[in-house]
């Protein structure tokens, strides 16, 4: 075989190599890594969290009974998210998934918001909603399910959903591919910001007068 040929199959051999590292998460080198709390000072930490010696590790680490009821919703968006994630279940650590549950009143909205480190998959448990996200391009899309259906939100993209009920409540079971996916809402995001941001940026992005555009 000639050097080039040489040459020319290693390239492609440490492409492919490159390629398929880069294609997900690396496989885990233990059983589990159950998260200490993040304030935790002790233990090395493996992607964000200290490991719980695995002598102490109990059946509670790997326990959540969050989900198996309706919320109280006591806001002015009429849904509450009710989170089963790393925080919530400490062996989720290192596995890369996570659910939620988020429950609607009758008419109630999830305000637009991100999910930047996940893709999102709902699942309605009960009722109706309009759903729906936008894309790099602003295109909306966006569907009307309901109980038994599915959608997807891709990762990163700003998506919203909305019971389409006005007698009845609504909810759906959220999952991640994401121990902690994290949640950026738009308009808590760019209204409700410590420091602020200034009004003349609102009042120029969403061409208003800066004095509707207020934070303060």
């Amino acid at each position: 075989m000639s050097q080039s040929n040489t040459i020319a199959i290693l390239v492609i051999l440490i492409s492919s190599a490159i390629s398929f590292a880069f294609a997900s998460d690396p496989d885990t080198l233990q059983d589990f890594c159950v998260a200490l709390p993040s304030s935790s000072k002790t233990g090395v930490k493996v992607n964000g969290f200290a490991c719980k010696e695995s002598s102490n590790v109990t059946e509670s680490d790997f326990f959540f009974n969050g989900l198996a009821k309706a919320a109280t919703i006591n806001n002015t968006v009429g849904s509450v998210v009710t989170a089963a994630n790393v925080e919530k279940i400490p062996g989720l650590n290192t596995l890369g998934v996570s659910l939620s549950r988020i429950d609607y009143k009758p008419s109630g909205l999830n305000p637009p918001h991100t999910h930047p480190r996940a893709t999102e998959v709902v699942f309605v448990l009960e009722g109706e909603l309009e759903v729906g996200f936008v894309t790099t391009s602003n295109k909306l899309i966006s569907k009307t399910i309901k109980e038994g259906e599915v959608f997807v939100f891709p990762k990163g993209l700003i998506h919203f959903q909305k019971n389409n009920n006005g007698d009845k409540p609504a909810a759906v079971v959220s999952a991640f591919n994401s121990q902690l996916p994290g949640t950026l809402s738009i308009a808590a995001a760019l209204f409700s910001a410590t420091p602020a941001v200034p009004d003349d940026v609102l009042a120029l992005a969403f061409k208003i007068d800066a004095h509707l555009a207020s934070t303060k």
